[in-house]
């Protein structure tokens, strides 16, 4: 098992702050002067949190893009031992191709990480409160301001919703994996009923991975080791269409004479979810939610190849199923586990904007998921997951369809249910999200951090 060096670990890294700092603010920031910007850095150096600390009023983590590390002095030579992904950026058209990012997804239209709006800089910040959370808000704007050495471009709130619910109602976190050597197995048992250790390779760099063996260390500053206990993290702010996906449910599922049927339009959704808004999995709950709201069944402990391999539980496309297939990818389980164990993620992220009061009617405001994961490998994990089982159309041999939530919409726009004697099919599925900006970072360790910070 390994051996975490906590507080050489970004604090991000290892929890999500979610249980004590339901608030928070991600600031993106542009790099001016590469002197001033370091003498920022060292200001706030003692305040970024590693690992090791439990904070219990605000936490502050930070993350660069690769045209930061250019702007700091990292040579090109250096660069070129970061991941290929990280080097080009979210954006580029290699990358808009593989994570399906065209048309209205497509960066020309977002409001940050394209050309337009380019970001070297993300700082996390984290309050157990609002009012905490605006004091260190305020705190961080004005060095920002003092410094400049940096920017802001945009400040993003988000938050995490009391029931845990993301806007389009169904309950979030519940299938993430545990790190290993951080001792969650426990909790996250106590929690869902399982839980999945994953090497802790496949998340910090310097650790041995599910091929058992370490991602390449990317160097930097003349020191070999800059990246180890760091970590790439994915950043991609998503609009979810509330409405438009309550809407296509309730026009769906209507009946003959036309009338709705709120049963059968809570089926459909959790169908292409793969879990109740309860958050209760379809594969053993086929036919109903069993937690009558506001109760939630945070349940993790199922497989699809065992209990449902049919897909007449939690269809093949659905979302839980193609994000993470569990035993199912193959015919045979065991190998489909340790196939996916090496292309999981982590995720971090939050929601912002407020809650529908009715999610029937536009009200005209935004709303959405702040999606951040972290991988020690881009390609391998988020990149794989988003092109070869998200946006694939023949995704386990179905024909034509991607993922019904935030599968790139082609000519097909299906998602099938399968049933005996025969699956239903439904069409004509529209966009119920839309990429507003991404960007790929790295998120280095406490010591790289203050290398960095110290310049040369």
């Amino acid at each position: 098992m390994a051996t975490l060096d906590f507080s050489d670990i970004q604090g991000f890294v290892l929890s999500s702050y979610a249980s004590n700092m339901p608030c928070a603010n991600y600031l993106l920031l542009t790099i001016n002067d590469a002197a001033s910007c370091r003498s920022w850095l060292t200001q706030i150096l003692g305040k970024i949190t590693a690992g090791n600390e439990r904070k219990s009023d605000f936490s502050l983590n930070i993350a660069f893009t690769a045209s930061a590390f250019l702007k700091l002095g990292v040579t090109p030579d250096d660069l070129l031992t970061f991941s290929a992904p990280f080097q080009e950026g979210m954006s580029t058209p290699l990358r808009q191709q593989l994570l399906g990012d065209s048309g209205s997804n497509a960066p020309a239209n977002w409001l940050w990480g394209n050309a337009q709006n380019p970001v070297d800089i993300l700082l996390l910040l984290f309050a157990n409160g609002e009012e905490e959370l605006k004091q260190q808000l305020a705190l961080r704007e004005t060095e920002i301001l003092n410094s400049r050495g940096v920017t802001l471009i945009i400040s993003l709130a988000a938050g995490r919703q009391p029931d845990s619910k993301e806007h389009f109602g169904f309950l979030d976190g519940i299938g993430q994996p545990v790190i290993e050597g951080t001792g969650r197995e426990e909790k996250q048992l106590n929690r869902t009923g399982h839980a999945t250790v994953i090497k802790a390779g496949e998340f910090i760099l310097g650790y041995e991975n599910e091929m058992l063996k370490p991602d390449p260390l990317p160097r930097a500053l003349n020191i070999p080791t800059f990246g180890i206990n760091g970590t790439y993290l994915v950043f991609r702010q998503m609009e979810q269409h509330v409405h438009e996906f309550w809407k296509y449910l309730n026009e769906t599922t209507r009946d003959a004479s036309g009338n709705s049927s709120p049963q059968d339009r809570d089926r459909l959704g959790a169908k292409m979810v793969g879990r109740w808004k309860s958050g209760a999995p379809v594969t053993t709950h086929p036919h109903t939610d069993p937690a009558i709201p506001p109760a939630v069944n945070q349940d993790n402990n199922f497989s699809f190849a065992e209990k449902d391999g049919s897909g007449f539980g939690c269809p093949f496309g659905a979302h839980i199923r193609r994000t993470n297939p569990r035993d199912s990818l193959f015919d045979d389980p065991a190998i489909s586990l340790k196939t996916v164990k090496r292309h999981r993620i982590i995720r971090r992220g939050r929601s912002y904007g407020d809650r529908s009061a009715d999610v029937f009617i536009d009200d005209g405001k935004e709303r959405g998921l702040h999606f951040i994961c972290l991988n020690s490998n881009i390609e391998r994990q988020f990149e794989f997951i988003q092109q070869s089982w998200a946006n694939n159309p023949s995704f386990v041999a179905l024909n034509n369809e991607t993922d019904p939530l935030i599968g790139q919409r082609n000519e097909g726009n299906v998602f099938s249910i399968q049933g005996c004697p025969a699956r239903t099919r439904i069409h004509n599925l529209p966009e119920f999200v839309t990429t507003k900006g991404g960007a790929y970072f790295f998120m280095p360790g406490m010591n790289a951090l203050k290398q960095l910070a110290g310049g040369f």
